[in-house]
């Protein structure tokens, strides 16, 4: 067996094959005449819709994930993703413009790779990049020249140079010359049907001139406006500003929303009045608490890196901790529903309606729908749900809950009523008709005619 070295002696010999061919033009046609051939590792929320994206446009596309189910459901023409119908992808695996896999060998024989891999904290909210790190030792094994690596997984500004770069240099291919390395931080909303992968501008920063020009004409392929930046440090700040604003915007209204119930404003109103202004105010809204892989874990990532350089993130961290205890405060809500009634929040039927992260899709990533159950658990409540998107929730303890049927019987039969997703499918008008007490976290009910009824709203 060779030694590293030999490996690498051999891999420079390589290089000196092709010496004086310009391998990122090389790169750029092959993109262009769309021959290049792409493999996606991570075929998720993110992974998919690019796969789909570029296969719609003649590239051949292979897809690869650890999860056998997942492989099985791609392979036989359907999807598991809420924003990507099974047609779409029936249609390329008939075309043969997409496969899924779990062989990474395919890496040996494609030209652009794109990590989409997830990247969560851990127990202490500190960066976990073991995913990155198990998909660039696979990369590693197959690197060639005049290949493009591309990491969309969110993380902490300096990962792509710090942690892949090196990694890739020292297999003795030059990046930027032999090989191309880039940063192109995910942007999908799930559920938005009005911004899709195709038409929301795509930052793209590169390791060098010649990574980012070979990055942003691959991008261009399927995207409609591709913004570069000056380097993958400055693309991943990007993202992590994004998600940020919005974290931190809605830790304050949701601050504004408790200091609102203690002095007895309504704080939907405020806010409403507050967005006629028409400059210098945009309207958030509060909720019972942050859901979804980014917002509420996106800026940890941020907070994380700047910590090591003796900086505390103080914005970040007070509105990680204000809405992280929203849910808190939804439960004191059901409870004071609950007492108007003379009911205890102990030995209560609690029904919850919607438990996806946000209206009309099945995402229940970091959902705090899932905080408000298992609080309501752990006072002894008897919790139910209907969420016509989620058939099952596999909870953390306890037994798993299958979703009810949502009729006249089991709103009735129930102590209170709470509205933690607003799923556009709801009749809301019906459900505080057929309620005993409604508590609504996201003003569903703002224009139901509630007569005696009482609503209780955050």
């Amino acid at each position: 067996m060779p030694s590293k070295s030999a490996k690498k002696q051999d891999t420079k010999k390589k290089t000196t094959v092709i010496a004086g061919e310009d391998l990122a033009s090389r790169l750029e046609k092959k993109i262009k005449d769309r021959s290049a051939s792409i493999a996606i590792i991570g075929m998720g929320y993110v992974g998919l819709p690019l796969a789909v994206e570029f296969g719609r446009v003649g590239f051949k596309v292979n897809g690869i994930d650890i999860l056998e189910k997942k492989i099985k459901t791609i392979n036989a023409g359907k999807s598991d993703v809420d924003d990507i119908k099974d047609y779409e992808v029936k249609e390329l695996v008939d075309l043969k413009r997409l496969h899924c896999t779990n062989d990474f060998s395919v890496l040996k024989n494609s030209d652009v790779v794109i990590i989409c891999v997830p990247t969560p904290l851990n127990k202490t909210k500190d960066p976990d990049v073991s995913f990155i790190l198990a998909a660039v030792e696979q990369i590693e094994k197959y690197l060639h020249q005049g290949q493009l690596v591309v990491l969309e997984s969110t993380t902490y500004p300096g990962t792509t140079e710090e942690l892949i770069r090196p990694k890739l240099d020292a297999l003795g291919l030059k990046v930027g010359r032999d090989l191309f390395l880039a940063f192109s931080p995910e942007r999908v909303d799930p559920g938005n049907e009005k911004y899709t992968t195709q038409n929301t501008p795509k930052i793209v920063g590169g390791t060098t001139p010649a990574c980012l020009k070979v990055a942003k004409a691959f991008y261009e392929q399927v995207i409609v406006q591709v913004i570069p930046t000056s380097s993958t440090k400055a693309a991943e700040m990007v993202k992590l500003l994004e998600n940020t604003f919005r974290s931190v915007n809605i830790g304050l209204v949701n601050e504004v929303a408790l200091m609102c119930d203690r002095l007895g404003i309504d704080v939907w109103e405020v806010i409403d009045a507050a967005a006629t202004k028409p400059f210098g105010f945009m309207p958030f809204y509060p909720g019972p608490g942050l859901g979804g892989h980014c917002i509420p874990i996106d800026p940890h990532y941020l907070s994380w890196k700047l910590k090591s350089l003796n900086y505390y993130a103080r914005f970040i961290e007070l509105a990680g901790d204000i809405n992280s205890h929203m849910p808190e405060f939804v439960v004191e809500k059901i409870t004071k529903a609950l007492n108007s009634r003379r009911l205890s929040i102990n030995g209560a039927r609690i029904l919850i309606l919607g438990v996806a992260y946000k209206k009309d899709i099945s995402d229940l990533r970091e959902s705090p729908a899932l905080d408000v159950i298992r609080l309501l658990q752990e006072k002894g409540a008897k919790v139910s749900y209907c969420d016509p998107f989620v058939p099952v929730i596999k909870m953390d303890h306890g037994p798993d809950l299958k979703a009810i049927t949502l009729n006249e019987k089991t709103l009735k039969s129930c102590d209170c009523a709470a509205i933690t997703t607003d799923h556009s499918s709801f009749n809301y008008q019906w459900i505080v008709d057929n309620s005993p007490i409604v508590v609504d976290t996201r003003n569903a009910t703002k224009n139901v005619i509630s007569g005696r009824k009482k609503i209780f709203k955050i």
